[in-house]
């Protein structure tokens, strides 16, 4: 295990779950600056609740979650977020009354921000809510990397997305990393997400199964797929 200085996020044996229902069952993970890191699984493996666990919107009912080196406790999550955490849910995050211009200045994005996805340049006094679900996305993801994050936790990247636009979305979450931000990332398209990730972890049933480099699960899709199945 690194050094907690190195470690943007950990989760030290880690449960959680809705009332009585326990989703997650002894999760441990990390994810270090400057690399992505693919949370993979089969639906209903926890992968969501796993996320909102991390990003504060769920009490753990057991274990630690540690960012960027200190514990975070109780933390809520407008303080996670003062701490450098951005997440991005399986809805679109976008301000739907607003046009693209007018979310783009509320976020104070400028410059290299702004311009992420010049496919947004024409659409800039369209109101969020009558843009398309890819640009839609792109306009979430812009405004969440307008924050500056340190920590960069996604939920179902390109959900119902057209392939080109699902690779321009990860080509960005790439080169954020790049940057030095650690990324944590649930994505169903397993073989884009891997050209992009350092490490992957596979869920089953609340669980963390396997965690191996990117390179290793891009060798052998069908002992992924194997995992997803059995």
């Amino acid at each position: 295990m690194a050094d907690l200085a190195e470690l943007a996020l950990e989760a030290r044996g880690l449960s959680a779950g809705y009332g009585r229902v326990q989703v997650l069952r002894d999760v441990n993970l990390t994810v270090r600056p400057g690399e992505v890191v693919a949370l993979l699984g089969p639906n209903g493996a926890g992968k969501t609740t796993l996320l909102r666990t991390l990003a504060g919107y769920l009490r753990p009912a057991g274990g630690e979650v540690l960012l960027f080196g200190a514990s975070c406790g109780r933390m809520p999550v407008y303080k996670r977020c003062r701490q450098g955490v951005s997440f991005m849910g399986e809805e679109r995050h976008v301000f739907p009354g607003l046009t693209v211009r007018q979310s783009l200045r509320l976020v104070r994005a400028q410059g290299e921000q702004a311009a992420l996805f010049p496919a947004l340049a024409d659409r800039a006094r369209h109101r969020g809510a009558l843009l398309s679900g890819g640009e839609q996305q792109m306009l979430a993801l812009t405004l969440a990397l307008a924050r500056k994050p340190r920590l960069l936790l996604i939920d179902e990247l390109s959900l119902g997305l057209a392939p080109l636009v699902r690779e321009r979305l990860l080509d960005t979450v790439r080169t954020t990393a790049d940057t030095g931000v650690g990324v944590l990332v649930v994505e169903q398209n397993a073989r884009s997400v891997l050209d992009r990730a350092d490490r992957a972890y596979v869920m089953r049933r609340g669980e963390v199964v396997e965690e191996r480099p990117a390179d290793h699960w891009r060798a052998d899709l069908d002992g992924l797929a194997a995992l997803y199945l059995s």
